[in-house]
C-alpha cells in the first residue's frame, strides 16, 4: 500500500498482519510500536495510561467518549521518574472532548503530549476489538501524522519487526533504582493526600513497575514502606527488618523476570516472612512455587471483572490488566487457588498452606476501578499482625 491513503486521515495503526485503520491523530506527534489490547473500563483513561504494567502496549479504550474529565496532577499511576515508560499509544472511537471537571488541569490531548503518547481517535475500535477477541492481541504500530503523510508500508514492517511481550523483562525498564521511602495515604476529596505517620508495620515493597496507590494503601493499613529494586538481594530486603514483603505490578513476561528475581523470591518464601504478590508479583510468586505462567489470548484489561473469594464465596468486581496468567494445572501441592475469574476461569490468587503468603492477579488497589477488594491490604495487615505476636 502506498502513502497517503487517504486526504482526511492524519493517523493511523498498522496490525502487523496487514490490517489498517485510519483516522485523526491526536497526542504526541509522531509513530509508536507496540501490542494493542482493549480496555473497557468507561472511566480513568489517566490511571490506566500511566500503570507502569502498560510498557510497550497500546491500550484501545473500547468506550467511545474520552477526555471530559481532562487531567490533573494527581491522578498519574507511576511512582517514579523510571516508570514513565508506560503506554505507548492510546485509540479512542471519538474525538477528544474538553474537560469539564473540577478536578481538570488541562485537556486530555495536551496530556498526550507531554505524556509522549500517540493517539488516534475517529477509529473504529468495535472493529479493532472483535479482531483483538478472535486473533489475540496484535503487534502494531500507530502514527500521529498532522500533515496526513502516512507511510502504511513503513507501519506494517515496523509492527512486524518488533519482538513482542513474550521473552522480555520489561520490568527492569520501568522500576526505580535507588531505595525510597513512602507515606502518602488514599486521597479523600474532604482532606486531599495526607501522610500516615503512626506506622504499625514496616513493609519492603520489591518494585517491578509499582502502582501509586498499592502504596497509599500500605501506608493507609499503618504501614511505613520502603521500596527497593526488583534486583534486591533477599539478603538486602532481610537487613530492612520488614514485617512483611509485597511482590509489585509490573509489565512483561513473568518468566523472563523471574530469571532475574526468581532467587530473591524463593529466599523470600522460605524466610516464613508474610508476603502479597500483586499482579506480575503473583505471577512471580507463583513461578517461585513450582507453578508456570502462559500468555493470554486476549489478556484481562478493565474495571469491571468478577472475581471470586472461594474462601468466602463473596464476589467482587475488580479492576484488571494482565495479558499473562497462572496455569492453576500447574500448581504444587500446598498452593492453593484463592480466587478465580467468573469471566473464563482463569486463576485470580494463591494462598499457600501453612505459610503467610497471599497473592491476587488483578489490582485491589484499583484505580481506575472499584474498591472491592480493599479488604486484601486489611487481609495483609492480619498477617504481620499475626506473624509478630
Amino acid at each position: 500500500m502506498s502513502k497517503n491513503q487517504s486526504d482526511f486521515a492524519t493517523g493511523a495503526i498498522a496490525l502487523a498482519d496487514g490490517t489498517a485503520f485510519f483516522g485523526q491523530g491526536c497526542g504526541h506527534q509522531g509513530m509508536a510500536v507496540g501490542e494493542l489490547c482493549f480496555n473497557t473500563a468507561m472511566t480513568g483513561y489517566q490511571e490506566i495510561l500511566t500503570d507502569p504494567s502498560y510498557a510497550d502496549q497500546i491500550v484501545l479504550f473500547s468506550f467511545p467518549h474520552i477526555g471530559n474529565v481532562g487531567a490533573n496532577s494527581e491522578d498519574n499511576e507511576e511512582s517514579t521518574a523510571a516508570a514513565r515508560h508506560g503506554a505507548r499509544g492510546a485509540v479512542f472511537r471519538e474525538p477528544i472532548t474538553p474537560p469539564s471537571n473540577w478536578r481538570a488541569e488541562t485537556n486530555f490531548d495536551s496530556w498526550l503530549k507531554s505524556r509522549g503518547i500517540v493517539g488516534l481517535s475517529g477509529a473504529d475500535t468495535r472493529a479493532l476489538t472483535r479482531i483483538i477477541r478472535e486473533k489475540g492481541m496484535q503487534k502494531c504500530a500507530i502514527i500521529n501524522a498532522p500533515d496526513g503523510n502516512i507511510d502504511i508500508d513503513l507501519l506494517y514492517q515496523t509492527a512486524q519487526a518488533w519482538d513482542g511481550l513474550e521473552h522480555a523483562d520489561l520490568a527492569a525498564n520501568v522500576s526505580e533504582q535507588d531505595r525510597y521511602e513512602h507515606t502518602e495515604k488514599l486521597w479523600s476529596a474532604h482532606t486531599g493526600f495526607t501522610t500516615e505517620d503512626d506506622n504499625a508495620f514496616h513493609v519492603v515493597l520489591v518494585d517491578f513497575g509499582v502502582k501509586k496507590n498499592i502504596l497509599r494503601n500500605l501506608s493507609q493499613i499503618g504501614a511505613r514502606v520502603t521500596i527497593v529494586n526488583g534486583s534486591a538481594s533477599a539478603d538486602d530486603i532481610a537487613s530492612l527488618k520488614p514485617d512483611g514483603v509485597v511482590l509489585s505490578n509490573g509489565p512483561g513476561d513473568p518468566a523472563a523476570t523471574y530469571k532475574r528475581a526468581g532467587g530473591t523470591l524463593k529466599q523470600l518464601i522460605q524466610s516464613n516472612t508474610p508476603l502479597l504478590g500483586i499482579c506480575l508479583g503473583h505471577q512471580m510468586l507463583a513461578l517461585s512455587l513450582g507453578a508456570r505462567t502462559i500468555k493470554m489470548e486476549q489478556g484481562h484489561h478493565g474495571a469491571n471483572h468478577p472475581v471470586k473469594d472461594i474462601a468466602s464465596g463473596k464476589v467482587e468486581i475488580v479492576s484488571m490488566n494482565h495479558g499473562f496468567t497462572v496455569d492453576p494445572k500447574t500448581l504444587p501441592a500446598g498452593v492453593e487457588e484463592s480466587h478465580i475469574s467468573l469471566f473464563d476461569g482463569t486463576n485470580s490468587g494463591l494462598s499457600v498452606l501453612g505459610k503467610p503468603i497471599i497473592s491476587v492477579q488483578h489490582h485491589p488497589e484499583a484505580s481506575p476501578g472499584p474498591q472491592d477488594s480493599f479488604y486484601l491490604f486489611e487481609r495483609f495487615a492480619d498477617l504481620m499482625r499475626s506473624h509478630k505476636v
